[in-house]
């Protein structure tokens, strides 16, 4: 792997640890859940051979430090901290942008809002489900994680969390364990702690999001809704299908399921190419 160049970036209320691979056009890849620049590692150095490949921690996560560690988090923020990455690396040229989960959600609200700025935006799996017909169903859902958070910790809001992504008709028995590659199992680690903050502020503000139709319609010449194939009917998934049918696109299949970036990087990878590719 490469070492990355690694800058900070001053943004409104916080300071972002940034990387940056390779040369020619810039991509930015904007990490969703607790992973951060470093969920990108095994794709980063692949892509870098025909992009200059940026990616940061999304402010308050690991060496992304907010000024005030209390402060609210919002999507239109965390969308214009892409959108000054885009400023500093790619001043006056389109940049294409990837977005993972929450990290999609970002890239969806910057794309509505900055659309001279992107050429291309590829979404996968945004758990935007405001959009969904059971929206309803969702906010107890985000409300019961919260108080559950409150009240008994992490670990059991977690658990609360897990069981409300699931597809209808699964059921509690023993899944087969997902073998990860061996920086993928170390970064699971060092994650760990970004949990707290995911769970108390990410999930309530970007599960809340609701992202405007309107402009995602006039503007979907430049989006690609994308899913995981072993993902079919999980929360996360439903909405990028629901999207796709709503402004007439295909939706793009990704190896894997919500984290195929993380089990099938290598088929990920290639994928993503040729979607920025088309």
């Amino acid at each position: 792997m490469t070492a990355p160049t690694t800058g900070g970036l001053r943004v409104n209320g916080a300071t972002l640890h940034y990387e940056v691979r390779g040369h020619g056009p810039l991509l930015l890849l904007i990490p969703g859940g607790t992973g951060g620049a470093a969920s990108f590692d095994d794709i980063a150095d692949d892509l870098a051979t025909a992009y200059t490949v940026a990616t940061y921690d999304p402010r308050g996560m690991s060496r992304s430090t907010l000024d005030d560690p209390e402060a609210e988090q919002s999507v239109a923020e965390h969308a214009d901290d892409a959108f000054r990455m885009l400023e500093l690396l790619s001043p006056g040229e389109p940049a294409r942008v990837f977005g993972a989960s929450s990290g999609a959600i970002a890239a969806l609200h910057l794309l509505t809002v900055h659309p001279e700025r992107v050429e291309r935006v590829v979404v996968h799996e945004p758990p935007a489900v405001m959009v969904l017909p059971d929206a309803a169903a969702h906010r107890e859902l985000i409300a019961c994680v919260q108080e559950t958070f409150r009240t008994q910790g992490l670990m059991p809001a977690m658990a609360v969390f897990a069981e409300g992504l699931k597809k209808d008709g699964d059921t509690d028995e023993p899944k087969a364990e997902i073998e990860l590659p061996p920086q993928a199992a170390a970064r699971a680690e060092r994650t760990m702690a970004n949990l707290p903050y995911f769970v108390g502020r990410i999930v309530p503000s970007f599960m809340s999001y609701t992202p405007d139709m309107d402009r995602l319609e006039a503007l979907s010449d430049q989006l690609v809704l994308a899913g995981g194939q072993e993902s079919s009917g999980e929360l996360a998934y439903r909405p990028a299908a629901l999207l796709a049918v709503r402004l007439g696109t295909q939706l793009l299949h990704f190896p894997g399921g919500h984290i195929g970036l993380t089990t099938h990087p290598a088929q990920f990878g290639e994928l993503l190419r040729k979607a920025f590719r088309a």
